[in-house]
This record gives C-alpha cells, sequence and structure tokens, in this order.
C-alpha cells in the first residue's frame, strides 16, 4: 500500500509553518497511523532531515495523547477510536493524506503535530478534589448508589482528555470535555459536597483559558473517541445555573456567621 503524506511542519510556536509532501510505501494495510508515521521517520532520519514530531504514549486509546487532525476530521475518519487506532485499511491505495495538528487558541502549538493542552489539566485542577475520606476501598455497597447515576457517572469518566471535542468545534469550544470532568463527580454522593463550588470553578477556568462558546453543533461528540454525550452539556449547564442561584444565599449566610 503507498499513500501520500501532507503533513504540517512547524519547527516552534514562533515560527512559520508549512504543509510538505513525504511519500510512504510498502505499507501494511493493517498497520496504525502512528507506526506508519514511524516509518516515515526513519526514511527521514536517514536522509539526515529533522523527523516529524507527534505526541503519543500508550498507542491503546487510553492517554489521548495522540492528538491529530487527518484529513480535516480529529483522529481521522474511523468513528470513536483515537489517531493510535487508526488502521490504513481506512484509507485507499495511492489516497493523499493530509495531517494537521489540532487548531485552537488554548491549543498552542508547540512543534510540529504537538500542542500544549495544559489548559485542560488546568481546568480539573480548578474542580478540586472531593472532601470524603479516601482511605482502603470501602466495601461495594457502603454507599448507596442508583444505578443509572453510577453507569452516567462512568460513561463520564470514560473521557481521555484529548481534545478532539475542541478541534472539532468550530468555536474551539471545551464544553463536552468540562462537561465530561464536572458530571464524573458530581453525579456521585462523594462529590456532592463540593458540587457547586466543582462546577463554578471549572466553568470559570474555561473561560479564562480562552475556549469559545458552546453553539451545539454536536461536532464534539461526533469525534469523541469514548463517545462522550452532548446529554453531559445539558447537565452541566443546569449545575451551573443551580449553583449561581444558591451562591448569593450562600454568602449571606457566611456573611450572618
Amino acid at each position: 500500500m503507498n499513500v501520500k503524506l501532507r503533513v504540517w511542519r512547524q519547527a516552534g510556536p514562533d515560527t512559520p509553518g508549512k504543509f510538505v509532501e513525504y511519500e510512504a510505501t510498502g505499507l501494511n494495510p493493517n498497520m496504525s497511523f502512528l507506526e506508519m508515521l514511524d516509518e516515515v521517520n526513519e526514511d527521514i532520519t536517514k536522509r539526515g532531515e529533522e523527523p516529524i514530531s507527534f505526541d503519543h504514549d500508550c498507542r491503546e486509546g487510553i492517554c489521548g495523547m495522540c492528538s491529530c487532525v487527518i484529513n480535516g476530521e480529529a483522529h481521522g475518519p474511523e468513528y470513536k477510536v483515537a489517531t493510535c487506532q487508526t488502521y490504513m485499511r481506512s484509507f485507499q491505495d495511492g489516497e493523499t493524506i493530509t495531517v494537521e495538528p489540532f487548531r485552537a487558541k488554548a491549543f498552542p502549538l508547540i512543534k510540529d503535530l504537538i500542542v500544549n493542552r495544559s489548559a485542560f489539566d488546568r481546568v480539573i485542577q480548578a474542580g478540586g478534589f472531593i472532601s470524603t475520606s479516601a482511605g482502603s476501598a470501602p466495601d461495594g455497597n457502603a454507599i448507596p448508589v442508583p444505578k443509572q447515576d453510577a453507569d452516567a457517572a462512568m460513561d463520564a469518566a470514560a473521557c481521555i482528555g484529548c481534545g478532539a471535542c475542541v478541534a472539532a468545534c468550530k468555536n474551539a469550544s471545551a464544553m463536552l470535555f468540562v462537561s465530561a470532568k464536572v458530571s464524573h463527580l458530581n453525579l456521585l454522593p462523594q462529590g456532592k459536597p463540593e458540587k457547586d463550588k466543582r462546577v463554578l470553578a471549572m466553568v470559570q477556568q474555561m473561560d479564562a483559558e480562552g475556549f469559545g462558546a458552546c453553539t451545539v453543533t454536536g461536532s464534539c461528540e461526533a469525534v469523541c473517541p469514548k463517545g462522550i454525550s452532548l446529554n453531559f452539556i445539558a447537565k452541566m449547564n443546569r449545575d451551573y445555573f443551580g449553583a449561581l442561584l444558591r451562591a448569593p444565599s450562600k454568602a449571606k449566610a457566611a456573611h450572618a456567621d
């Protein structure tokens, strides 16, 4: 299998970038997209040139680091898979494949296909921790949790923070990511004490990082490798406005004390 690559090359955030073409020949259709990039980089290195920089770690669709836009789609053409789980059999022999980094103001470019997604880390940090004592694992039935809530919390916790939702959104919104991180704790009893504080702080940090507004086009859900639902955005909005309504009364009670 042979393909032509158009890869975005940029030495750093302050230097101009451009697309550079590479030929990838003799490929096994069953190799992953990142394995293909490895082979291309071997050829580039043998020619004494700078290899393509791209992010990766687990290569099992867990870490969320393999963030690439392939032919205009975050993570590529397959549904509910990350870049590392995209295989060359998803493309046609002789096809020209365009590869570029996630493009968003809140994800500044580092080099080539690598962007800085530490904004996500700061949003999570803003949410803080849970006040429930954490020691040895409690008995599974010690805290009753309705199955519907437990299932929804597990679905939200599946978010790997890859940033595809931001890359796909025309507004570079992080609402799907933030709503998943808010909801997986807010749905459970252990997360209830800080529920209001958490949602207010994380939304405030999201805005401070420069992410855009959500206009509910659904592009984020369509490219999410874990299939995080738009329903979590609706839930976070309910939690957020409820917290805003309760905030003045809490402030008054604290002042009275």
